[in-house]
């Protein structure tokens, strides 16, 4: 009877069967590590939330007190809230191209120099405008407050071709930038320059322009948490499938049998005596 019981399971050394099985088996750790790889995210994403949650809610400082020239922000430094107060330089100001507002529409976000009343200089960006079509020229760029003023604003690391994935186009038309880089507008501006800008969030631009950018917002950490679950339970699912289609093959194999076999005939009554 063992014997009888391990040649229904013969089906599983066919070349159909091996190639399956391997399949299944490959697909239970790779699915595990998927999972693995989603709680990683949701994990990293998660820390990332709190840092930009803490810094966005934490009191607002001087930009000197966490910017000078050279320095890159810190992780838990960036999104802080920080006020400046000097003069805009209109005259030296440049537009970041190929930028988006909340509507997703193309334009230009607006960089002006602020010189503080040391002399050093914080990048302000004050905003996005549209390119209405045209990029080839310097656009029209609403003033703004003219004098000794203060801003507030969120405090950005520089900008990078790797951290972006923004390349640094070169012979750009004049005042026109591809990345909002400190260091590179310390050289423009031949002048101390504080690591990092300001995204600038008040006061609020006159008539709206230009559009202010809106705040970081945050990721969507539990999509990954429902990722890494879902991951988990393809992979408790995997042989769960492959058992049943296994017992589906025996019955269909008893079926078929069963269809083969020649009927049993009737025995015949007795005569009567």
């Amino acid at each position: 009877m063992y014997r009888r019981g391990v040649h229904r399971y013969r089906f599983l050394l066919s070349r159909q069967w091996v190639i399956l099985t391997i399949v299944t088996i490959a697909l239970i750790p790779t699915m595990i590590k998927l999972g693995f790889w989603q709680h990683h995210r949701y994990q990293e994403r998660t820390a990332r939330n709190n840092l930009v949650s803490a810094a966005l809610h934490a009191k607002p400082v001087p930009v000197e007190k966490l910017a000078s020239p050279g320095h890159q922000l810190s992780r838990t430094e960036k999104y802080r809230t920080v006020t400046a107060t000097g003069t805009f330089d209109t005259a030296r100001q440049v537009v970041v191209r190929r930028r988006t507002n909340a509507d997703g529409e193309v334009g230009f976000h607006v960089l002006t120099p602020l010189v503080l009343t040391d002399g050093k200089v914080v990048l302000v960006n004050r905003g996005w405008i549209p390119a209405d079509g045209v990029q080839t020229t310097f656009p029209k760029v609403p003033a703004p407050p003219a004098g000794r003023t203060t801003v507030t604003g969120r405090l950005m690391a520089d900008e990078t071709t790797s951290a972006s994935g923004i390349k640094n186009v070169k012979g750009l038309p004049d005042r026109q930038i591809m990345l909002i880089n400190s260091t590179e507008e310390a050289r423009r501006l031949d002048a101390r320059v504080l690591g990092g800008y300001m995204e600038q969030t008040a006061p609020a631009a006159k008539g709206g322009s230009p559009e202010q950018i809106s705040d970081p917002g945050s990721e969507d950490a539990p999509l990954n948490y429902a990722y890494m679950l879902q991951w988990w339970l393809f992979a408790a699912a995997v042989p769960v499938g492959w058992w049943f289609l296994v017992r589906r093959e025996l019955r269909d194999r008893a079926e078929a049998a069963a269809e083969r076999q020649p009927e049993q005939p009737e025995e015949s009554e007795p005569a009567a005596v």
